[in-house]
């Protein structure tokens, strides 16, 4: 390999690793708030949630991408004193890789991480599974208005910290199913959801589970788990026939 095919090599290494660098720049705040999420660290991710809460955040982010990359394309155009057309020309091919790489990698993360993480802990503990297969929760499939999936890790992670939400997926672009225990939470709860008041959620499909179903024809249905009333019977004649009237 001669001096001249050695020089390009590089040229193009070192565009590719520039532009990797300004297209992960810009998402640290992202990136420290699913660390901080997964580590269980509310401080940080409360102090963190405000960004993702602006819908135009991760538009910004792609901005200052470009903005970066921009930057470090007129430094090296000047620095090689070829700041001009037939210099943008003559260095097209690395002046490509830098920007194609700024934008590969904004694209990673908004349509492959980003939802890869909101269905972080997707699958429930052996625990939860067996009491998902022995109650049939309730479930309810809502359309987020967010603005991109980048917005995904942070409407899972609202939603998982209602008690009673025992599984959150996220399908692209912005569906999230939500599986629910009936006697701990319920539809209403979870639309009440701060974070719903700047993303607005609409319900687009529900299903309620059997033993939820069976307590609406029957207040005195028994529930699985505790073996006592689903409902109260308080004024049933005769009692509901599962103890709690004796």
């Amino acid at each position: 390999m001669n001096c001249c095919e050695k020089t390009k090599k590089e040229r193009k290494e070192k565009g590719f690793l520039k532009g990797l660098l300004y297209g992960l720049a810009p998402h640290t705040f992202c990136i420290a708030f699913i660390i901080f999420t997964v580590l269980g660290v509310t401080t940080a991710t409360a102090l963190l949630k405000p960004l993702l809460l602006n819908p135009y955040f991760f538009y910004i982010l792609i901005g200052l991408s470009i903005v970066f990359a921009t930057i470090s394309a007129l430094i090296y155009l000047k620095k090689n004193a070829i700041l001009s057309f037939l210099g943008i020309k003559r260095k097209w091919k690395y002046l490509s890789i830098l920007y194609g790489t700024t934008i590969f990698v904004n694209l990673l993360f908004f349509m492959v991480i980003f939802p890869m993480v909101a269905n972080l802990n997707l699958n429930p503990t052996t625990q939860t599974a067996a009491i998902i297969e022995k109650t049939n929760l309730s479930s309810i499939t809502l359309k987020v208005d967010i603005p991109c999936p980048g917005h995904a890790p942070l409407i899972t992670t609202e939603l998982k910290k209602i008690d009673g939400v025992e599984e959150v997926k996220f399908s692209f672009p912005n569906l999230f199913d939500v599986k629910y225990n009936f006697l701990k939470t319920s539809k209403e709860e979870i639309l009440s959801l701060e974070v719903f008041n700047t993303y607005k959620a609409t319900v687009i499909n529900e299903q309620k589970g059997e033993v939820a179903e069976q307590s609406i024809n029957n207040p005195g249905i028994t529930h699985p788990l505790t073996g006592g009333c689903v409902v109260g019977c308080a004024g049933s004649v005769g009692g509901c026939g599962c103890g709690c009237g004796r």
